[in-house]
């Protein structure tokens, strides 16, 4: 995946730097995880976005990136950091060679992306690692960062005629596109009495749904989160945080990437269960979809953290800090 990002800001990168010639930006914001030099040597503020686990701010006392390892127990930490080590360093030591060529400053030792002048966090800090690895003074925390341009959403009466709980799931875009996966989740969740909203993604017309069922392949997510009791989802960053901006538990799928972090993060903290999606029974997803249905105790305590996370008003944060990087 590296590789391919890398690759992508290659191609980019003369491309940018005619753009940034010609529009003359004031400020320039990356949401990103690799480095485009253009951005950075502009001779303006540069502000980067982390929508990934927070876990991309690294610290000694919590777990190494993309491993899904728990915070609680360390014992897998070292041998993954040493394994990460061997795998990428000279991948990363050809990536900062270039950078530098760009006439961008160095990266950080295994850092694929600098640091901004200013550094956004959209991550709440009730899911972060806070206590074992507080952000320092160049980083602000969003909480949340939830668009508020999605279509108005009415249940289908399909599913506002049945009973049953009302249930959200999404594997994203790539994990939509694996029709063999959202057909077992598909055909185990209808086993169950629960109705389901479902993002059948790019693939829509190979994805056949259950009478329980109603989906599209693209859906106003953020309209439908506040209607739902559960969400199962791929532990997207996007939609893990939207799930705790409106206070939903989460049974979790993770496929790459940061999802194996959310996924363990939620399932410590008790905000959701992490589950195989290529390895489940139907017993263990019925389970978690009944255990999250009938406790009410995280329930309660994901609606008050939903509470907290709205009122930080993490849009309206994030567009004074850039107009105020911008001067």
């Amino acid at each position: 995946m590296w590789e391919e990002l890398i690759s992508g800001a290659r191609y980019c990168e003369p491309r940018l730097k005619e753009i940034v010639d010609r529009v003359r930006p004031d400020v320039i914001v990356e949401d990103n995880v690799v480095c485009f030099p253009a951005l950075t040597t502009a001779g303006v503020p540069f502000v980067r976005i982390v929508s990934c686990n927070p876990l991309e701010m690294k610290g000694e006392h919590v777990p190494p990136p993309f491993s899904g390892l728990p915070a609680p127990d360390r014992s897998g930490w070292d041998a993954f950091r040493a394994e990460y080590d061997r795998t990428h360093q000279g991948l990363w030591s050809e990536l900062n060679a270039w950078v530098t060529e760009q006439g961008a400053r160095p990266l950080s030792d295994l850092e694929f992306i600098h640091e901004g002048d200013l550094n956004l966090c959209v991550y709440p800090e009730a899911a972060d690692y806070s206590d074992a690895r507080p952000l320092n003074p160049a980083w602000h925390r969003l909480d949340s960062s939830v668009r508020e341009t999605d279509e108005p959403f009415t249940l289908p009466p399909a599913l506002a005629d049945r009973d049953g709980a009302l249930i959200y799931f999404s594997l994203g875009s790539l994990g939509s596109a694996d029709v063999d996966l959202m057909r077992s989740v598909i055909a185990s969740l209808a086993r169950t009495p629960h109705r389901y909203i479902v993002s059948k993604g790019p693939v829509h017309e190979e994805i056949e749904l259950a009478p329980n069922m109603w989906g599209e392949e693209y859906l106003p997510q953020t309209r439908i989160l506040p209607l739902v009791d559960l969400v199962i989802t791929h532990g997207g960053n996007n939609t893990t945080t939207e799930a705790l901006h409106f206070g939903k538990p989460m049974i979790l799928l993770p496929l790459f990437w940061d999802q194996h972090d959310n996924a363990q993060r939620m399932a410590e903290l008790g905000y959701g269960i992490r589950l195989d999606p290529y390895r489940f029974t139907d017993a263990q997803l019925h389970g978690a979809i009944d255990g999250l249905l009938g406790d009410t105790s995280p329930r309660h305590k994901l609606t008050d953290i939903g509470e907290t996370i709205r009122s930080c008003d993490g849009l309206h944060t994030a567009a004074d800090l850039i107009e105020g990087a911008a001067g």
